[in-house]
């Protein structure tokens, strides 16, 4: 690493070179190792399993919605692979993704070289591992927002196996948050001169830990009443439950769900932004405050994502709308910073060339474009007259989950790949990983959002010849092929370099002669 670009609020300065990490390992290192090097390694490919899995679900229906009529899907396999790409892109693949690159690079810019609680993340991972098991077993058709009654009578006997692995994934995710928030602080030099990284680790470390909480519990009333294993019920109204109650429990969880991949790519940004254009942040406290913010802000506003019923009206409905509209703030702030620290300087040619980098600023762009889209979102009228379960809120989940955290994730592997194999991946086929991603990406999202203006609903399996749907569906599919692509040749490359690529310099990512490396003593503030 180019040392003089280290600065406490970076990190200690950390001995950090290239290694064949991958061909080290060993079975008993994979299954039994607390080596965070290890653990994050581990969650990494297997998150990218489960994005090759998801995608694979996704391309599946999206071939049947490409025209109109029913081709080869009939409903109840359609919704089965609905909720299954949604639940395993999320779970599986976006939060254990960048929460697994967390884990890596925290201790090196902490200077630890430890992973406390390192037994715990191995806990988290192969309850997740259980959790998707149970899933892919169960083939739950209820989507991944589970709404009762609905998702308890499917007629599908192993129902109850989807109920049960939302239960594993809050487990999981709590021990993760614990994880998170003891390595969050645990270097030297106090909070003043503690790495943006860190405080990202432990904002949405207590997220996971407080949000999880309705999550298990959401999962355990859908098992008991499922299963019936009690004369009353939580959510079943045939029984004396609510439907109603459901809801808030779930979106309790379901809000701060947005920000458990979220934030976790905020920090990658805030890590390996700095190393590529050779000075600091422009504002190191407005970071920390963004972080703070944001988990003040997560919690409260779930009720916006049901604002069209009954239940949130009139003074607590428009409550509900200006704090998701205060949410915002934090939001801009991060992003603020990063176009200021852009514009600090001119950016090296080295940092242009750089596949991580080129990731990092079209996600940038595209948490402004996902951004864009939930400003109508929090209104009111708008949501409930007009883009509430129309394919307007698939865009904008699209844009922030995948543009921003999953491209994010990416951009954070590509940092991070001479150090998991000593070598460097091929510049050419990068470039075409993420040329198609972002053509993809922008094709499928902006389809999304024509779908949605169109008043496309969401979860339909088949629909009719209206003006503009079906351009709209094959637009979307095409960007989701794209993207399919894109990820064949992500793989190739990273499998085909681990044993021809070039092999990695001390630092594999120098700056280039034409521009003058700051000594950042202290970031500015």
């Amino acid at each position: 690493m180019a040392m003089e670009n280290d600065s406490p609020k970076m990190g200690n300065s950390v001995h950090w070179k290239p290694e064949n990490l991958v061909g080290n390992m060993s079975i008993k290192d994979i299954f039994f190792s607390n080596d965070y090097r290890h653990i994050a390694l581990k969650g990494i490919f297997t998150s990218l399993i489960m994005l090759a899995l998801g995608g694979f679900f996704a391309l599946a229906f999206r071939t049947e919605l490409a025209v109109p009529d029913v081709q080869f899907l009939g409903a109840k396999i359609y919704m089965t692979l609905m909720t299954l790409h949604g639940m395993v892109m999320v779970f599986g693949f976006l939060i254990p993704f960048v929460v697994s690159v967390n884990y890596y690079m925290l201790p090196k810019i902490l200077g630890t070289e430890k992973l406390y609680w390192a037994g715990a993340a191995q806990a988290s991972y192969w309850i997740l591992i259980v959790a998707a098991v149970l899933l892919v077993i169960g083939r739950p058709d209820f989507t991944w927002t589970a709404y009762a009654p609905m998702s308890f009578r499917t007629g599908n006997p192993y129902i109850w196996m989807g109920h049960l692995a939302i239960i594993l994934v809050a487990i999981s995710e709590f021990l993760a948050g614990a994880v998170l928030v003891r390595n969050a602080f645990s270097g030297k030099g106090g909070w003043s001169n503690t790495p943006l990284m860190a405080w990202a680790a432990g904002t949405v470390g207590l997220l996971f830990m407080a949000s999880v909480i309705p999550l298990s519990f959401a999962g355990y009333g859908l098992l008991s009443d499922g299963l019936q294993w009690t004369e009353t019920a939580f959510f079943d109204p045939s029984r004396g439950g609510s439907i109603q109650f459901f809801l808030y429990v779930f979106w309790t969880y379901g809000h701060p769900a947005v920000y458990l991949p979220f934030v976790p790519a905020i920090a990658i940004i805030y890590t390996i932004m700095p190393r590529f254009l050779g000075h600091p942040m422009w504002s190191y406290w407005s970071g920390v405050v963004a972080f703070t913010l944001l988990a003040l802000g997560a919690m409260p506003i779930g009720p916006h994502h049901f604002q069209p019923v009954y239940t949130v009206s009139g003074d607590y409905q428009r409550f509900v709308q200006i704090l998701t509209m205060l949410v915002f703030i934090p939001s801009v702030l991060h992003v603020f910073n990063w176009i200021s620290t852009l514009f600090m300087k001119p950016i090296p040619r080295s940092a242009l060339k750089a596949i991580p980098f080129k990731f990092m600023i079209f996600a940038i762009a595209f948490i402004v474009y996902g951004g864009a889209t939930a400003f109508l979102n929090a209104q009111i009228a708008p949501d409930s007259d007009f883009i509430h379960n129309t394919y307007w809120i698939p865009a904008h989940f699209h844009a922030m989950f995948f543009g921003f955290s999953g491209q994010m994730a990416i951009a954070g592997f590509y940092y991070l790949y001479p150090y998991f194999t000593g070598r460097m991946y091929n510049q050419t086929l990068g470039n075409w990983h993420f040329w198609l991603w972002q053509i993809g990406l922008f094709v499928k999202i902006t389809g999304m959002g024509v779908a949605g203006y169109l008043y496309f609903p969401r979860w339909v399996y088949d629909y009719l010849e209206m003006p503009g749907w079906a351009g709209a569906q094959l637009s979307i599919t095409i960007g989701g092929y794209l993207i399919g692509l894109g990820f064949l040749v992500f793989i190739f490359n990273i499998a085909w370099s681990s044993k021809f690529g070039k092999p990695a310099e001390d630092d594999p990512w120098p700056l280039s002669d034409d521009v003058e490396a700051t000594a950042v003593a202290t970031p500015a503030e």
